[in-house]
């Protein structure tokens, strides 16, 4: 594929669009472990697969590559929005919700997530006897974050990656279905 650099060594250089295996361990700012992922699992470099603080980052290294990177909440999953925090009477929800179970936004009653965004998915974060408490922020929103990385490998993303603009991870992604800014 045309634009993708061979090093001196002969690897490939990380540069959009190619696929990327990471490895990773992703902490806080406070060092308390939050991921760990020991085998790798690929991504698109160029798509939207990856943080934009990530993929620069990632850019002009190749197989190999070991990089920490510290990301403020801006560069990683956004502040903390209270306006994406709704209450939902209890009985407007289906039977056998369990705290940490996800619902996507527009499956749900208009009333519940009034003003969320196209898309939005809701963590149950707190289930009461009359009311539930329904988060669309990231997991991680506000949170600093530390992450190591690891490059495993790096190839030519295929046209039908590119096409989709992954390669079907997306645990770097901030809501389901959302692109890059």
């Amino acid at each position: 594929m045309a634009g993708h650099r061979q090093c001196d060594n002969g690897l490939m250089e990380i540069n959009p669009p190619c696929v990327v295996a990471l490895t990773w361990t992703l902490k806080d700012s406070l060092g308390n472990m939050l991921d760990q992922l020991d085998d790798p699992v690929e991504f698109l470099v160029g798509g939207d697969d990856l943080l934009p603080a990530i993929e620069t980052a990632l850019q002009g290294h190749e197989a190999g590559a070991v990089l920490d990177l510290n990301l403020e909440p801006e560069a990683a999953f956004g502040d903390f929005d209270e306006q994406l925090v709704f209450l939902a009477a209890r009985h407007l929800l289906p039977e056998g919700i369990e705290e940490g179970m996800l619902l996507e936004a527009s499956a749900l009653p208009s009333s519940i997530a009034d003003g969320a965004p196209t898309g939005t998915i809701l963590t149950i974060t707190e289930i009461y006897p009359e009311h539930v408490v329904l988060d669309g922020n990231h997991p991680l929103a506000g949170m600093a974050l530390r992450l190591h990385l690891k490059v495993a490998a790096v190839r030519a993303a295929g046209e039908d990656e590119v096409a989709r603009a992954s390669v079907g991870a997306g645990f770097f992604r901030l809501q389901a279905g959302e692109t890059k800014r």
